[in-house]
């Protein structure tokens, strides 16, 4: 277990960002959001962890890990072993992975249509986009 706080680079308005600070939360683990606008992620110290440029990026002692998908997954496994974050069971685990992708999904087209619709505060009208039942494992 990690005792130092985990630290995460990304920004407070990034929906991938939110969904690491999230699950960090609900786990109980210390850690520490870096604030990494886009000019930041433009350097090389953050081209290092991430060559891609892009948030969330999470540091976990000597792992880095870019993609808030990996990282939720990494952080189930690594800090949550045997919970119900990430089953085991291979339907059950595939089951949270589609999950996984169709919010990561919606969080990029709620942004897009946010920024469509006002471009000078890219914030989504989350009353307009439908609402998905998790389905009973």
């Amino acid at each position: 277990m990690t005792t130092s706080p985990l630290v995460v680079h990304g920004t407070a308005l990034s929906g991938h960002t939110h969904r690491v600070i999230n699950l960090l939360g609900l786990l109980g683990l210390p850690h520490r959001l870096v604030d990494s606008p886009a000019a930041v992620r433009r350097t090389p110290e953050f081209l290092a962890l991430n060559p891609l440029g892009q948030i969330p990026v999470l540091q976990d002692g000597d792992v880095v890990l870019a993609d808030s998908n990996a990282i939720l997954v990494c952080l189930a496994r690594r800090h949550a072993a045997g919970s119900p974050w990430l089953p085991d069971e291979p339907i059950a685990a595939a089951r949270v992975q589609r999950w996984l992708s169709i919010v990561s999904l919606s969080s990029d087209l709620i942004l897009d249509a946010g920024a469509k619709i006002n471009a000078s505060a890219p914030v989504a009208p989350a009353a307009r986009l439908p609402v998905m039942a998790v389905p009973a494992a």
